[in-house]
Protein backbone atom coordinates (compact mmCIF):
# COMPACT_ATOMS: atom_id res chain seq x y z
CA UNK A 1 0.00 0.00 0.00
CA UNK A 2 1.50 3.41 -0.67
CA UNK A 3 1.23 6.32 1.74
CA UNK A 4 1.18 9.85 0.60
CA UNK A 5 1.72 12.69 2.62
CA UNK A 6 -1.57 13.79 5.25
CA UNK A 7 -1.88 16.78 3.44
CA UNK A 8 -3.50 14.93 0.14
CA UNK A 9 -6.43 14.24 2.43
CA UNK A 10 -7.43 17.71 2.59
CA UNK A 11 -6.46 19.33 -0.78
CA UNK A 12 -9.68 20.09 -3.09
CA UNK A 13 -10.87 20.51 -6.55
CA UNK A 14 -12.74 23.23 -8.85
CA UNK A 15 -15.72 21.63 -9.27
CA UNK A 16 -16.39 23.55 -12.17
CA UNK A 17 -13.94 21.07 -13.97
CA UNK A 18 -16.25 18.05 -12.54
CA UNK A 19 -19.66 19.20 -13.93
CA UNK A 20 -17.97 20.84 -17.28
CA UNK A 21 -16.93 16.22 -17.73
CA UNK A 22 -19.98 15.60 -17.14
CA UNK A 23 -22.09 18.00 -19.13
CA UNK A 24 -19.73 16.30 -21.87
CA UNK A 25 -20.68 13.32 -21.04
CA UNK A 26 -24.41 14.10 -21.06
CA UNK A 27 -23.85 15.67 -24.62
CA UNK A 28 -21.72 12.76 -26.03
CA UNK A 29 -24.98 10.32 -25.14
CA UNK A 30 -27.11 12.50 -27.10
CA UNK A 31 -28.56 14.76 -24.35
CA UNK A 32 -29.27 18.95 -25.68
CA UNK A 33 -26.55 20.61 -22.86
CA UNK A 34 -26.42 24.64 -22.42
CA UNK A 35 -23.51 25.03 -20.02
CA UNK A 36 -23.23 27.84 -18.14
CA UNK A 37 -20.63 26.58 -15.42
CA UNK A 38 -17.56 26.90 -16.78
CA UNK A 39 -16.11 30.30 -16.04
CA UNK A 40 -14.37 31.29 -19.58
CA UNK A 41 -15.61 33.39 -22.51
CA UNK A 42 -16.58 31.76 -25.77
CA UNK A 43 -14.96 34.23 -27.30
CA UNK A 44 -11.72 33.06 -29.76
CA UNK A 45 -8.56 34.14 -29.04
CA UNK A 46 -7.96 37.04 -31.85
CA UNK A 47 -6.57 36.70 -35.01
CA UNK A 48 -3.58 38.98 -34.14
CA UNK A 49 -2.56 37.40 -30.96
CA UNK A 50 -3.07 33.70 -32.53
CA UNK A 51 -0.95 34.66 -35.49
CA UNK A 52 1.89 36.00 -33.19
CA UNK A 53 2.06 32.75 -31.48
CA UNK A 54 2.33 31.15 -34.80
CA UNK A 55 5.41 33.25 -35.86
CA UNK A 56 7.26 33.17 -32.75
CA UNK A 57 7.12 29.11 -33.46
CA UNK A 58 7.94 29.94 -37.35
CA UNK A 59 10.97 32.41 -36.23
CA UNK A 60 12.43 29.24 -34.34
CA UNK A 61 11.33 30.61 -30.41
CA UNK A 62 11.50 26.72 -29.67
CA UNK A 63 13.84 26.82 -26.20
CA UNK A 64 13.85 27.56 -22.44
CA UNK A 65 13.14 31.02 -21.57
CA UNK A 66 13.59 32.39 -18.32
CA UNK A 67 12.36 30.94 -15.16
CA UNK A 68 10.65 34.91 -14.70
CA UNK A 69 9.55 35.20 -18.36
CA UNK A 70 10.75 36.81 -20.99
CA UNK A 71 12.05 40.64 -20.52
CA UNK A 72 9.90 41.80 -23.37
CA UNK A 73 6.77 40.05 -22.34
CA UNK A 74 7.48 41.63 -18.25
CA UNK A 75 7.80 44.90 -20.04
CA UNK A 76 4.64 44.69 -21.93
CA UNK A 77 2.96 44.02 -18.50
CA UNK A 78 4.31 46.93 -16.89
CA UNK A 79 3.50 48.84 -19.65
CA UNK A 80 -0.08 47.13 -19.50
CA UNK A 81 -0.36 48.23 -15.27
CA UNK A 82 0.63 51.72 -16.17
CA UNK A 83 -2.20 51.67 -18.72
CA UNK A 84 -4.92 50.19 -16.33
CA UNK A 85 -4.31 51.61 -13.21
CA UNK A 86 -1.68 54.75 -13.61
CA UNK A 87 0.91 52.89 -11.06
CA UNK A 88 4.22 52.91 -12.79
CA UNK A 89 5.61 49.03 -11.96
CA UNK A 90 8.97 47.47 -12.69
CA UNK A 91 9.72 44.22 -15.05
CA UNK A 92 11.91 43.15 -12.23
CA UNK A 93 9.03 42.95 -10.21
CA UNK A 94 6.93 40.54 -12.63
CA UNK A 95 7.26 37.12 -13.06
CA UNK A 96 4.86 35.36 -16.00
CA UNK A 97 3.23 32.44 -14.85
CA UNK A 98 1.16 29.23 -16.68
CA UNK A 99 -2.60 30.64 -15.86
CA UNK A 100 -3.69 32.11 -12.93
CA UNK A 101 -3.25 29.46 -10.09
CA UNK A 102 0.40 29.29 -9.92
CA UNK A 103 0.24 32.66 -8.29
CA UNK A 104 -1.63 31.27 -5.60
CA UNK A 105 -0.25 28.12 -5.22
CA UNK A 106 2.87 29.79 -5.20
CA UNK A 107 1.54 32.89 -2.54
CA UNK A 108 -0.07 30.50 -0.52
CA UNK A 109 2.55 28.23 -0.10
CA UNK A 110 5.09 30.68 0.70
CA UNK A 111 2.74 31.43 4.41
CA UNK A 112 0.77 28.26 4.78
CA UNK A 113 2.25 26.04 7.22
CA UNK A 114 0.57 24.61 10.65
CA UNK A 115 -0.11 27.18 13.20
CA UNK A 116 -0.40 29.74 10.81
CA UNK A 117 -4.11 31.47 9.28
CA UNK A 118 -4.31 32.64 5.78
CA UNK A 119 -7.53 34.81 5.25
CA UNK A 120 -9.64 34.07 2.26
CA UNK A 121 -13.28 35.35 0.85
CA UNK A 122 -16.42 33.22 1.23
CA UNK A 123 -18.13 32.80 -1.31
CA UNK A 124 -14.98 32.59 -3.27
CA UNK A 125 -12.84 31.01 -5.99
CA UNK A 126 -12.28 27.49 -4.58
CA UNK A 127 -8.66 27.04 -5.04
CA UNK A 128 -8.06 30.00 -2.00
CA UNK A 129 -9.51 27.02 0.52
CA UNK A 130 -7.79 23.86 -1.00
CA UNK A 131 -4.86 25.08 -1.20
CA UNK A 132 -4.82 26.72 2.36
CA UNK A 133 -5.94 23.32 3.70
CA UNK A 134 -3.20 21.78 1.97
CA UNK A 135 -0.49 23.94 3.96
CA UNK A 136 -2.35 22.65 6.69
CA UNK A 137 -2.82 26.36 8.23
CA UNK A 138 -6.49 27.64 9.48
CA UNK A 139 -8.66 28.75 6.46
CA UNK A 140 -10.43 31.56 7.80
CA UNK A 141 -13.34 32.87 6.06
CA UNK A 142 -13.94 36.37 4.80
CA UNK A 143 -17.85 36.69 4.42
CA UNK A 144 -18.88 38.07 1.17
CA UNK A 145 -22.86 39.48 1.49
CA UNK A 146 -25.23 39.72 -0.97
CA UNK A 147 -26.19 42.80 1.34
CA UNK A 148 -23.13 44.35 1.01
CA UNK A 149 -23.29 43.83 -3.14
CA UNK A 150 -21.28 40.86 -2.18
CA UNK A 151 -18.30 43.11 -1.72
CA UNK A 152 -16.30 42.53 1.48
CA UNK A 153 -16.39 44.48 4.26
CA UNK A 154 -13.47 45.85 5.53
CA UNK A 155 -13.88 45.84 9.26
CA UNK A 156 -15.62 43.12 9.05
CA UNK A 157 -12.20 41.65 7.29
CA UNK A 158 -10.18 43.35 9.67
CA UNK A 159 -11.75 42.12 12.84
CA UNK A 160 -10.75 38.59 11.24
CA UNK A 161 -6.73 39.62 11.30
CA UNK A 162 -4.87 37.98 14.37
CA UNK A 163 -1.13 37.47 15.39
CA UNK A 164 -1.36 34.33 13.17
CA UNK A 165 -2.76 35.78 9.95
CA UNK A 166 0.08 35.37 7.39
CA UNK A 167 -2.13 36.10 4.38
CA UNK A 168 -5.06 38.08 3.43
CA UNK A 169 -6.72 37.01 -0.21
CA UNK A 170 -8.78 39.65 -2.01
CA UNK A 171 -10.88 39.44 -5.41
CA UNK A 172 -12.46 42.47 -6.88
CA UNK A 173 -14.44 42.30 -9.35
CA UNK A 174 -14.77 38.33 -7.69
CA UNK A 175 -15.78 35.20 -9.03
CA UNK A 176 -18.50 33.93 -8.20
CA UNK A 177 -20.39 37.02 -7.24
CA UNK A 178 -19.67 39.20 -10.02
CA UNK A 179 -19.49 41.77 -7.28
CA UNK A 180 -16.85 44.72 -6.86
CA UNK A 181 -15.46 46.26 -4.21
CA UNK A 182 -15.77 49.83 -3.78
CA UNK A 183 -12.76 52.13 -3.46
CA UNK A 184 -13.61 53.73 -0.50
CA UNK A 185 -14.20 50.40 1.00
CA UNK A 186 -10.83 49.06 -0.07
CA UNK A 187 -9.19 52.44 0.85
CA UNK A 188 -10.85 51.66 4.63
CA UNK A 189 -9.11 48.05 4.77
CA UNK A 190 -5.57 49.38 3.72
CA UNK A 191 -5.74 52.38 6.45
CA UNK A 192 -6.63 49.55 8.55
CA UNK A 193 -3.66 46.75 7.69
CA UNK A 194 -1.28 49.38 9.00
CA UNK A 195 -2.01 47.88 12.36
CA UNK A 196 -0.57 44.63 11.07
CA UNK A 197 2.05 44.83 9.44
CA UNK A 198 2.52 41.05 9.33
CA UNK A 199 -0.26 40.20 7.17
CA UNK A 200 0.69 40.17 3.18
CA UNK A 201 -1.49 40.56 0.29
CA UNK A 202 -2.83 38.68 -2.35
CA UNK A 203 -4.91 40.87 -4.35
CA UNK A 204 -6.67 38.56 -7.69
CA UNK A 205 -7.29 40.76 -9.91
CA UNK A 206 -7.89 38.60 -13.19
CA UNK A 207 -11.42 40.44 -13.93
CA UNK A 208 -9.90 43.89 -13.88
CA UNK A 209 -10.86 45.15 -17.16
CA UNK A 210 -14.45 43.33 -16.30
CA UNK A 211 -16.73 46.48 -14.90
CA UNK A 212 -19.89 47.57 -15.79
CA UNK A 213 -22.60 50.05 -15.39
CA UNK A 214 -19.77 53.06 -15.25
CA UNK A 215 -17.90 50.69 -12.56
CA UNK A 216 -13.96 50.68 -12.01
CA UNK A 217 -12.06 47.86 -10.25
CA UNK A 218 -9.80 49.54 -7.58
CA UNK A 219 -6.24 47.73 -8.00
CA UNK A 220 -4.47 47.49 -4.87
CA UNK A 221 -1.47 48.70 -6.73
CA UNK A 222 -2.78 52.37 -6.09
CA UNK A 223 -1.49 51.99 -2.11
CA UNK A 224 2.23 52.21 -1.87
CA UNK A 225 2.12 51.94 1.85
CA UNK A 226 1.54 47.85 1.22
CA UNK A 227 3.74 47.37 -1.76
CA UNK A 228 6.37 45.97 0.19
CA UNK A 229 3.51 43.21 1.31
CA UNK A 230 1.53 42.96 -2.33
CA UNK A 231 1.23 39.96 -4.49
CA UNK A 232 -1.38 40.88 -7.45
CA UNK A 233 -2.32 38.35 -9.34
CA UNK A 234 -3.58 38.81 -13.27
CA UNK A 235 -3.16 37.43 -16.45
CA UNK A 236 -4.47 36.69 -20.22
CA UNK A 237 -7.36 34.32 -19.42
CA UNK A 238 -10.28 36.53 -19.08
CA UNK A 239 -9.63 39.93 -20.68
CA UNK A 240 -8.01 38.14 -24.47
CA UNK A 241 -10.58 34.89 -24.29
CA UNK A 242 -7.12 33.08 -23.71
CA UNK A 243 -7.95 30.25 -21.18
CA UNK A 244 -6.34 27.27 -22.56
CA UNK A 245 -2.72 29.34 -23.28
CA UNK A 246 -2.19 29.15 -19.57
CA UNK A 247 -1.19 32.40 -19.63
CA UNK A 248 -0.90 34.55 -16.44
CA UNK A 249 0.97 37.33 -14.82
CA UNK A 250 1.89 38.69 -11.28
CA UNK A 251 3.65 41.30 -9.57
CA UNK A 252 5.49 40.40 -6.28
CA UNK A 253 7.20 42.61 -3.40
CA UNK A 254 11.54 42.81 -3.75
CA UNK A 255 11.12 40.30 -0.47
CA UNK A 256 9.40 37.17 -2.21
CA UNK A 257 10.24 37.75 -5.86
CA UNK A 258 13.24 35.82 -5.56
CA UNK A 259 11.19 33.29 -3.77
CA UNK A 260 8.52 32.68 -6.11
CA UNK A 261 11.88 32.07 -9.15
CA UNK A 262 12.39 29.55 -6.84
CA UNK A 263 9.02 27.84 -6.83
CA UNK A 264 8.93 27.78 -10.98
CA UNK A 265 12.77 26.65 -11.12
CA UNK A 266 11.70 23.80 -8.78
CA UNK A 267 8.50 23.48 -10.67
CA UNK A 268 7.35 24.67 -13.79
CA UNK A 269 10.95 25.49 -15.35
CA UNK A 270 9.23 28.81 -17.55
CA UNK A 271 6.23 29.19 -19.75
CA UNK A 272 6.59 28.20 -23.23
CA UNK A 273 7.92 30.80 -25.84
CA UNK A 274 5.08 31.09 -28.51
CA UNK A 275 2.67 31.99 -25.87
CA UNK A 276 4.99 34.94 -24.46
CA UNK A 277 5.08 36.32 -27.58
CA UNK A 278 1.39 36.19 -28.01
CA UNK A 279 0.65 37.76 -24.60
CA UNK A 280 2.78 40.69 -26.04
CA UNK A 281 0.69 41.11 -28.90
CA UNK A 282 -2.55 40.51 -26.70
CA UNK A 283 -1.40 43.56 -24.49
CA UNK A 284 0.19 45.63 -27.53
CA UNK A 285 -2.18 44.61 -30.08
CA UNK A 286 -5.88 46.34 -31.09
CA UNK A 287 -8.03 46.11 -28.03
CA UNK A 288 -11.14 46.02 -30.67
CA UNK A 289 -12.50 42.53 -29.75
CA UNK A 290 -11.91 42.81 -26.05
CA UNK A 291 -14.34 46.10 -26.06
CA UNK A 292 -16.54 44.13 -28.46
CA UNK A 293 -16.83 40.95 -26.13
CA UNK A 294 -17.66 43.35 -23.12
CA UNK A 295 -20.27 44.74 -24.78
CA UNK A 296 -21.41 41.43 -24.91
CA UNK A 297 -20.98 39.91 -21.97
CA UNK A 298 -23.21 43.32 -20.90
CA UNK A 299 -26.13 42.79 -22.88
CA UNK A 300 -26.23 38.93 -21.48
CA UNK A 301 -25.87 40.24 -17.82
CA UNK A 302 -29.21 42.14 -18.38
CA UNK A 303 -31.11 39.16 -20.01
CA UNK A 304 -29.46 36.90 -17.00
CA UNK A 305 -30.68 39.56 -14.14
CA UNK A 306 -33.92 39.86 -15.97
CA UNK A 307 -34.40 36.29 -17.05
CA UNK A 308 -33.63 35.31 -13.11
CA UNK A 309 -36.22 37.69 -10.98
CA UNK A 310 -38.76 36.72 -13.38
CA UNK A 311 -38.30 33.13 -11.84
CA UNK A 312 -40.33 32.42 -8.67
CA UNK A 313 -38.76 31.64 -6.17
CA UNK A 314 -35.25 33.53 -7.39
CA UNK A 315 -33.66 36.80 -6.73
CA UNK A 316 -30.34 38.21 -8.48
CA UNK A 317 -28.85 41.61 -7.54
CA UNK A 318 -27.03 43.12 -10.16
CA UNK A 319 -23.75 41.82 -10.88
CA UNK A 320 -21.13 44.82 -11.58
CA UNK A 321 -17.82 42.43 -12.38
CA UNK A 322 -16.95 39.61 -14.23
CA UNK A 323 -19.16 37.47 -16.23
CA UNK A 324 -21.46 35.73 -13.51
CA UNK A 325 -24.44 36.11 -11.54
CA UNK A 326 -24.77 35.01 -8.66
CA UNK A 327 -28.74 34.29 -7.76
CA UNK A 328 -30.83 33.74 -4.47
CA UNK A 329 -32.61 30.50 -4.91
CA UNK A 330 -33.28 29.82 -1.13
CA UNK A 331 -36.82 30.53 -1.66
CA UNK A 332 -37.00 27.42 -4.34
CA UNK A 333 -37.40 24.91 -1.41
CA UNK A 334 -33.92 23.27 -3.07
CA UNK A 335 -30.62 23.13 -1.29
CA UNK A 336 -28.14 24.50 -3.94
CA UNK A 337 -26.25 21.60 -4.64
CA UNK A 338 -29.19 19.09 -5.28
CA UNK A 339 -30.69 21.85 -7.44
CA UNK A 340 -27.48 22.18 -9.61
CA UNK A 341 -27.32 18.12 -10.41
CA UNK A 342 -31.18 18.06 -11.08
CA UNK A 343 -30.68 21.05 -13.69
CA UNK A 344 -28.02 19.41 -15.57
CA UNK A 345 -28.93 15.39 -15.22
CA UNK A 346 -33.40 16.11 -16.10
CA UNK A 347 -32.94 19.93 -18.64
CA UNK A 348 -29.05 19.83 -19.33
CA UNK A 349 -28.46 23.27 -18.04
CA UNK A 350 -25.04 23.04 -16.44
CA UNK A 351 -24.92 25.61 -13.18
CA UNK A 352 -22.66 25.69 -10.31
CA UNK A 353 -24.12 24.91 -6.98
CA UNK A 354 -22.92 27.91 -4.54
CA UNK A 355 -21.44 25.58 -1.66
CA UNK A 356 -18.56 24.57 -4.06
CA UNK A 357 -17.36 27.89 -3.46
CA UNK A 358 -17.88 28.32 0.13
CA UNK A 359 -20.23 27.81 3.24
CA UNK A 360 -22.02 31.01 2.30
CA UNK A 361 -22.45 30.23 -0.79
CA UNK A 362 -25.32 27.60 0.23
CA UNK A 363 -28.41 29.32 -1.12
CA UNK A 364 -26.87 30.56 -4.16
CA UNK A 365 -26.27 29.06 -7.48
CA UNK A 366 -23.35 30.20 -10.13
CA UNK A 367 -24.27 31.55 -13.55
CA UNK A 368 -21.81 32.11 -15.84
CA UNK A 369 -22.99 34.33 -19.09
CA UNK A 370 -20.39 33.00 -21.62
CA UNK A 371 -22.46 31.84 -23.46
CA UNK A 372 -25.09 33.12 -26.41
CA UNK A 373 -27.87 35.19 -25.75
CA UNK A 374 -29.99 32.10 -27.59
CA UNK A 375 -28.45 29.65 -24.94
CA UNK A 376 -28.92 32.16 -22.48
CA UNK A 377 -32.58 32.27 -23.00
CA UNK A 378 -33.20 28.63 -23.33
CA UNK A 379 -31.25 27.87 -20.12
CA UNK A 380 -33.77 30.38 -18.57
CA UNK A 381 -36.79 28.55 -20.35
CA UNK A 382 -35.78 25.15 -18.68
CA UNK A 383 -35.40 26.59 -15.27
CA UNK A 384 -38.09 27.92 -15.34
CA UNK A 385 -40.39 25.33 -16.43
CA UNK A 386 -38.08 22.95 -13.89
CA UNK A 387 -38.95 25.08 -11.00
CA UNK A 388 -42.97 25.26 -11.68
CA UNK A 389 -42.95 21.44 -12.67
CA UNK A 390 -40.92 20.48 -8.98
CA UNK A 391 -41.60 23.31 -6.37
CA UNK A 392 -39.58 21.43 -3.94
CA UNK A 393 -36.37 19.03 -3.90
Amino acid sequence: MLQTISAFDRIGEENAFAVLARATELAQSGKDIVNLGIGQPDFRTPDHIVEAAIKALRDGHHGYTPATGLLATREAVARRTLATTGVEISPESVMIMPGGKPTMFAAILMFGEPGAEILYPDPGFPIYKSMIDFTGAKAVPVPIREENGFAFSADETLALITPQTRLLILNSPANPTGGVTPRAEIEKLVAGLADHPHVAIMSDEIYDVMTYDGETATSLLHFPEIRDRLIVLNGWSKTWAMTGWRMGWSIWPDSLYGKVRKLAVNCWSCVNAPSQYAGIAAIDGPQDEVATMMRAFDRRRKIVVDGLNAIDGISCIVPKGAFYAFPNISQTGWKAKKLASALLEETGVALIGGPDFGTLGEGYIRLSYANSEENILRALERVSAFLKGRSTN
